[in-house]
């Protein structure tokens, strides 16, 4: 009974010296071996490494991407109105000896930090907008000019930012209302600015649409008289020409006369009576 016991302590006894001076490292992980609480070498590749029993120690960081959800928090825009901001952080250790001589190597210590930049980062862009344009211009632009901020200082402590998206940026419940209702009413307001603008052009387009065609009218009716009155002159003219001498008048006149006698006769009835003094009678008698 003696001899398993003492191969079962051998074993264990060597698991635990394997334990004390033998360390794993996984892909997913970095392995920083400090002596008195200072870091002499970091592990950052898989495998199997050794340190000095009792003297080094090992701390343990991630290596993968993590995700930490800030509080939803209260914001102010520039005309001191307030919203409501939910943002997440995708971040991930790429220095571990950075982390670990800077945040004490604690995931806590760094999402504080964290929380404590991208919210200051989120006050000030919104802190420089009034409501309605922050309203307006929820997107992917207000994650970008986080991230411009927030980048560079958390390299500082070894981190990399890798995302800031916020989830939610809306008004408080108690005034979302009557917000929305007056940015629909000054909306309204700028709609039937648009619209008076684009009546007024089209007043003075059709005004001055109208004065173009009196002036051609009038201008047409004035070259028209002006036509006729040449017209007539010109007719007279040739009557004139026509009949200056007596010849020609008597001849105008038998051609009326005729034209006269042609009009009267209608009907059955072919027979016309003419006194003795009737010009007629002198053109038919020959007189």
């Amino acid at each position: 009974m003696k001899k398993p016991i003492i191969i079962i302590a051998c074993i264990l006894l060597v698991l635990i010296l394997i334990n004390s001076f033998a360390i794993i490292t996984y892909e997913n992980e970095y392995k920083l071996i400090k002596q008195f609480s200072k870091v002499n070498r970091v592990i950052d590749s898989a495998g199997v490494s050794f340190k000095i029993p009792f003297i080094e120690s090992v701390d343990t960081l991630p290596k993968n991407i993590i995700l930490y959800d800030l509080a939803t928090s209260d914001v102010i825009t520039k005309d001191k109105k307030a919203m409501v901001a939910d943002s997440y952080v995708l971040w991930k250790i790429t220095d571990p000896l950075k982390f670990a001589q800077s945040l004490s190597s604690s995931i806590t210590n760094a999402e504080s930090r964290i929380d404590t930049v991208v919210y200051n980062a989120l006050k000030t862009l919104i802190g420089s907008q009034t409501q309605n344009d922050v309203i307006s211009s929820r997107s992917g632009a207000l994650s970008s000019e986080i991230m411009e901020i927030v980048a560079k200082p958390m390299q500082e402590y070894g981190i990399t930012i890798l995302s800031v998206e916020t989830k939610r940026l809306d008004l408080p419940n108690d005034n979302k209302t009557a917000v929305f209702n007056r940015m629909i009413s000054e909306r309204a307001q700028i709609a039937a600015g648009y619209v008076a603008e684009g009546e007024e052009e089209s007043q003075k387009i059709q005004n001055s649409t109208n004065k173009e065609i009196q002036i051609s009218i009038s201008e047409a009716k004035a070259k028209a008289e002006t036509l006729v009155a040449e017209g007539e002159a010109k007719y007279m003219k040739i009557l004139s020409e026509a009949y200056n001498s007596t010849e020609r008048k008597d001849f105008y006149e038998f051609i009326r006369s005729l034209d006269a006698i042609k009009a009267s006769l209608k009907g059955d009835n072919k027979t016309i009576i003419l006194p003795l003094t009737s010009p007629l009678t002198k053109i038919l008698l020959g007189e």
